[in-house]
């Protein structure tokens, strides 16, 4: 199942995909149940973390919204919670992650690539919530930086609460899976002397389009990984080329903080960056960027200037 936030009157809600169109789970549910004349009590929660929070029961519910809606696609037959994906604006697929945790240096090649040791351990920093933007949203390239730079990346989300997991028991904390780009500001991450400053400005974290629940993609480690920028190839990987697993990342990370419901953990870039690029290629003003990992789907944005957002946009 491909989850969703999409927007509605003014706000966003929890829906699926379901070819061409989106189903809102929790309107569609009570439609569903009035539908087979059901007494239930529980509900399906517009929210996406909430929805990890429920459990089980949540996917099962969602799954059988799912079906009835295609039913009724099939059928031409289209009510309120079914909506035209042509004509929704689609949102980030956590909207507050509680946290945003990156590994840095995670492909053995791009390690090569800027002349860094490959890491015995995770190299692990953060992004902040306010980072967050979803699908054909503007990164904006702040004034303060004259070298901001792209990133693809393989993400998960983290569906159960944990502390101390062993690896062997990974897939019952990973909710799905989903695309990330790890924008950076690369002469403050490097002027700083760590990263986080030049890793968090306000839309640095481009996530999306769906969270493609776990489930749906056997084996992570994997999925062709590419990113264009204004239509050429600048990353192209496979997920196979990581250093560390997604067993071992929530295992090690388990070790260090609780992981929460909604919790966004990218998994590091493959090689092909700008900033290491001869001569180096970085991001300015009405650059696009698409990023595409097989089995999830396609991540779209354009790069603005902040004068230019600040001119005609903020508020």
């Amino acid at each position: 199942m491909k989850l969703l936030n999409y927007k509605r009157d003014s706000s966003f809600r929890l829906g699926c995909l379901a070819g061409d169109y989106i189903v809102d789970l929790s309107w569609g549910w009570r439609h569903y149940i009035e539908f087979k004349g059901l007494q239930v009590k529980e509900d399906i929660p517009s929210d996406m973390v909430e929805f990890f929070r429920c459990g089980k029961k949540s996917f099962e519910n969602a799954v059988e919204v799912e079906k009835f809606a295609k039913s009724l696609i099939r059928k031409s037959e289209y009510y309120s919670f079914i909506t035209s994906v042509k004509s929704a604006k689609i949102g980030p697929p956590v909207l507050n992650p509680g946290k945003i945790i990156c590994i840095g240096l995670n492909y053995r090649d791009h390690c090569a690539e800027g002349g860094a040791d490959i890491p015995k351990k995770p190299v692990i920093f953060s992004k902040f919530s306010t980072a967050i933007t979803g699908q054909d949203d503007y990164v904006v390239k702040p004034s303060i930086s004259k070298k901001v730079d792209y990133e693809a990346e393989l993400a998960f989300v983290i569906k159960k609460e944990g502390r101390w997991i062993n690896k062997k028991n990974w897939k019952k904390y990973v909710a799905g899976y989903t695309i990330m780009n790890d924008i950076s500001a690369r002469d403050i991450q490097f002027s700083d002397g760590q990263w986080v400053r030049g890793k968090t400005f306000d839309t640095f974290a481009p996530a999306g389009p769906y969270l493609v629940t776990a489930d749906e993609i056997e084996d992570p480690h994997n999925l062709k990984i590419r990113l264009t920028l204004n239509g050429k190839i600048m990353q192209n990987s496979n997920t196979s080329n990581l250093i560390f697993d997604i067993p071992y990342l929530v295992s090690y990370l388990s070790n260090v903080m609780t992981l929460k419901p909604g919790d966004i953990v990218t998994t590091g870039t493959p090689p092909g960056v700008g900033i290491f690029r001869k001569p180096p290629v970085l991001l300015k003003h009405n650059d696009k960027i698409e990023i595409y990992i097989e089995k999830i789907g396609r991540l779209r944005n354009k790069v603005i200037s902040e004068s230019y957002y600040r001119k005609n946009i903020f508020k």
